[in-house]
């Protein structure tokens, strides 16, 4: 149970990763900038996902793990965006 629900954050955790750099490259080719705060944006919305999935792991026996495991991979896709828009 426990390999299913790692597989179903990775799988979560990389959409989200994915499609907001797609969604970072469009808007770069279409305006030639990207828009400013995103990273904070990106970064405050990642850390709210984790606490909640934090919180909601640790307080709620019932609920669905499915909605948990999407708490936990949107908190991860998140900083896996913003990490992979670091410079490096």
């Amino acid at each position: 149970m426990i390999i299913l629900r790692l597989f179903r954050i990775a799988v979560i955790a990389l959409a989200l990763s994915s499609l907001i750099a797609w969604s970072q490259q469009a808007t770069l080719e279409r305006s030639g900038e990207t828009v400013p705060g995103v990273a904070w944006a990106l970064g405050v919305l990642s850390l709210l996902f984790l606490v909640t999935a934090f919180a909601t792991e640790r307080t709620s026996r019932f609920e669905s793990a499915v909605q948990k495991d999407l708490l936990w991979g949107l908190g991860t896709g998140g900083l896996l965006a913003l990490l992979s828009r670091l410079p490096g």
